[in-house]
């Protein structure tokens, strides 16, 4: 059941990727959110973040099969390492749900649609998809520290277990 859920979570949040990453190009946006801190400001970008390799196709070629390789292991570590641990499975929907979107738009347009401008922070202009890989991949290191029976730093009821050795398999 967990397995249907997180497939959930994946396409739900791809689909609100695709759509806000369309609305932004079809619309052009250009427009301020929270002053000083975040505008919508639509950019195509060939590169990768803060346009690194922008005008080298064949390091955007290497960027693409790393994506495609780390879909596939995000894939496996979702089935085998972390079967058991829902939290961090959800962790990993949501991170390959920004993989997927971010590199639809790579294969398909050559290009990846950013439109969240928050550069004011020091961040650049981003897309949902980058908030998913990135909140994604900081909320599994906090599951993988202090989350469940395994967790390397376990918290709650399952602290005790973890001190006892009851946790060890």
């Amino acid at each position: 059941m967990i397995v249907l859920a997180c497939i959930l979570v994946m396409l739900c949040t791809l689909f609100l990727d695709q759509i806000t990453k369309a609305w932004a190009e079809a619309t052009q946006v250009s427009q301020t959110v929270i002053p000083g801190f975040a505008d919508f400001r639509y950019v195509k970008n060939t590169g990768m973040a803060f346009g690194i390799f922008e005008d080298n196709p064949s390091a955007m070629l290497v960027v693409t099969i790393l994506t495609v390789v780390m879909i596939v292991g995000i894939a496996v570590l979702f089935f085998t390492l972390f079967r058991r641990h829902t939290a961090a499975r959800v962790c990993l929907a949501v991170i390959e749900a920004g993989a997927v979107g971010n590199l639809i738009d790579r294969l398909f347009l050559n290009y990846v649609r950013d439109f969240v401008d928050i550069s004011s922070i020091g961040f650049g202009v981003c897309n949902l998809a980058d908030f998913y890989i990135t909140l994604g991949a900081v909320a599994l290191v906090l599951c993988i520290l202090f989350a469940g029976e395994d967790a390397v730093f376990p918290i709650g009821k399952h602290k005790g277990k973890a001190e006892k050795g009851e946790g060890d398999a």
